[in-house]
């Protein structure tokens, strides 16, 4: 009778360890979840801002190529002239 105590305390035991560890692994679960939305809150928002500065960069490049001094519609403008004489062109040599 008491080897029969004696495994079914050492089960007890066992069993209550198990449900300790699992609610401290479900804790920390949780906490790794809210953990993983901010970041991707963050991956979201870190995006954003890398488009808006490419696109930012895109604007000073072609400005700074076409000349400090030109607006974008004066940009548009030589852009399509530029495309209108390569068309041309292009017209051109397959005559």
């Amino acid at each position: 009778m008491t080897d029969t105590s004696v495994l079914v305390a050492g089960i007890e035991y066992k069993v209550r360890k198990l449900i300790e560890m699992n609610q401290m692994l479900l804790s920390e679960n949780r906490e790794l979840k809210k953990v993983n939305v901010e970041y991707k809150h963050e991956i979201e928002k870190l995006t954003g801002q890398n488009q808006q500065i490419t696109e930012n960069l895109n604007h000073k490049i072609i400005t700074n190529t076409l000349g400090s001094g030109t607006e974008v519609d004066e940009s548009r403008k030589i852009i399509q002239a530029l495309v209108r004489e390569v068309d041309q062109c292009i017209a051109l040599l397959n005559k």
